[in-house]
């Protein structure tokens, strides 16, 4: 039995996450044992009405957590590792991760809906998400991988029906008025980038102390403002250092010839004749990879990134940089990599986007940042991963 109290935090994380590990191992072996008890039908055998209440005697569970217990296996046995020795694993690299206590069964779950959408090969890909992510990240990473791979496949011959057009609905109702909206996804973006800067929590201050309004308050009065400001259409907010915007980030190859597609600083989609549209409206910035450049280096003369190079952090970084996290721009500041009181610059190759949470988490933690070939690249203190594996962001990348 380990001591806890004589562990250091380094060695008693390294300790929980080699006991997580064993877990899933032996989490693995009863998975495999339900399914053949299953298989051989032993209520029946023993006279039960189903084998959750066979387990209800056995291990002491109730239904419910039977239940749960017996589709986890069901999934092991048909998505990944079918029972009996002459059949050959569905998915051989996930049931080799599974069998080394890698992957929780939510892991297994995720995986096992991804590989439904690509092709076989891919699931060393998957697999590898799933070692360094929790299943959340996972699922994303191969909706974006599965689109990927299909992004180039030809067009179905039955044209799809036009998607509906942007709905809303206002009622009045004991003295107040109720709003719904339905948005499409390049206006949504617009209206998320307007709303964000107005809903943020107001600072403590002595007199009003912290600002206890829920999220939905918060944005229910930013909706407010949005609406006086609209009526001085000439004082609209900063946000990020510069007056509200919605960039769109594609190849400037894409965007002369009409192709490919356009990202949203939301991390949506938008084809390229639309792109071009848009880049003529104002209070929208083209980013156009491989276009003009603007100053990207202050040096020395302040620690205040400037909006010129916010915006080209934007089309790099696409949003927080840090692995596995979806903010988007606007939810992110500035980060010298090498910070400015020792010596750093403020400029593109000494920063890096980060969302509130992860730049507090680099500034307190274990955690490491680098730019490596220009890429945001990140390194994990030694309790989670001992060789410091390097990781990236692969949510926000292109």
């Amino acid at each position: 039995m380990i001591e806890t109290r004589l562990l250091s935090t380094d060695e008693l994380l390294s300790s929980l996450v080699d006991e997580v590990t064993e877990i899933r191992v032996r989490e693995n072996a009863a998975l495999q044992m339900l399914a053949e008890l299953d298989r051989r039908g032993v209520a029946g055998e023993l006279g039960y009405k189903d084998l959750p209440h066979v387990l209800r005697h056995a291990v002491r569970w109730d239904l419910h957590t039977a239940k749960r217990w017996i589709a986890n296996a069901a999934l092991l046995a048909n998505e990944i590792t079918p029972t009996g020795s002459e059949l050959a694993p569905v998915l051989p690299l996930t049931a080799e991760a599974v069998a080394e206590g890698a992957l929780s069964i939510d892991h297994v779950a995720v995986v096992a809906e991804i590989m439904k959408t690509v092709p076989a090969e891919h699931e060393v890909t998957v697999v590898g998400y799933a070692r360094d992510f929790e299943p959340a990240t996972v699922r994303r990473l191969g909706t974006k991988l599965a689109y990927t791979i299909h992004q180039n496949d030809p067009e179905p011959r039955d044209p799809k029906p036009a998607p509906p057009g942007n709905q809303h609905s206002m009622q009045w109702k004991n003295g107040k008025l109720e709003i719904r909206a339905k948005l499409d996804k390049v206006t949504g973006a617009k209206y998320e980038a307007l709303l964000d800067p107005l809903a943020k929590p107001r600072p403590q201050t002595p007199d009003e102390g912290p600002d206890l309004r829920t999220r939905e308050e918060r944005q229910g009065d930013a909706l407010a403002d949005l609406i006086d400001l609209m009526l001085r259409a000439d004082q609209l907010p900063e946000h990020g250092g510069e007056p509200v915007t919605l960039t769109l980030t594609m190849p400037y190859e894409d965007l002369a010839n009409q192709v490919g597609h356009a990202t949203l600083d939301n991390g949506d989609r938008v084809p390229a004749d639309q792109a071009r549209q848009l880049a003529c409206n104002a209070g929208i910035i083209p980013m156009v990879l491989g276009g003009a450049g603007q100053p990207l280096n202050v040096g020395r003369k302040t620690r205040t990134f400037p909006a010129a190079i916010r915006r080209t952090l934007v089309t790099r970084d696409r949003g927080c940089a840090f692995p596995g996290c979806g903010r988007p721009p606007r939810q992110c500041d500035a980060h010298h990599i090498q910070h400015w009181a020792n010596g750093g610059d403020t400029s593109v190759d000494n920063a890096v986007l980060l969302c509130r949470h992860h730049h507090t988490l680099i500034h307190q933690s274990g955690w490491e940042v680098r730019l490596v070939n220009g890429i945001p690249t990140f390194y994990p203190p030694a309790w989670l991963a001992r060789q410091r594996s390097p990781r990236r962001n692969l949510i926000n990348t292109a």
